[in-house]
């Protein structure tokens, strides 16, 4: 009988876990796949995103400042009321 391959191994301690914990090693590879990604692209790919959100936000008419404050309560542990 010869030894799992690395994948197979994987494939075989997830096989076990729950949903909500699949979803954790899911989010913790792509984690890993940003890390080892080329700086030049996370920047590329970080300005596509932002651009996309402005264009959204200016299509459902959300101002800068509740957006700000939006992100100040999410940092204080609390919801923003609009």
């Amino acid at each position: 009988m010869s030894t799992p391959s690395l994948e197979e191994t994987i494939l075989l301690e997830i096989a076990d876990l729950s949903e909500p914990r699949r979803a954790d090693v899911l989010a913790y590879i792509r984690f890993l796949k940003v890390g080892l990604a080329d700086k030049k692209v996370i920047e590329m790919r970080f300005k596509s995103a932002l651009v996309e959100a402005r264009a959204e936000a200016k299509k459902r008419r959300i101002k800068p400042k509740s957006i700000e404050n939006e992100i100040r309560a999410v940092r204080a542990g609390n919801r923003a009321t609009g």
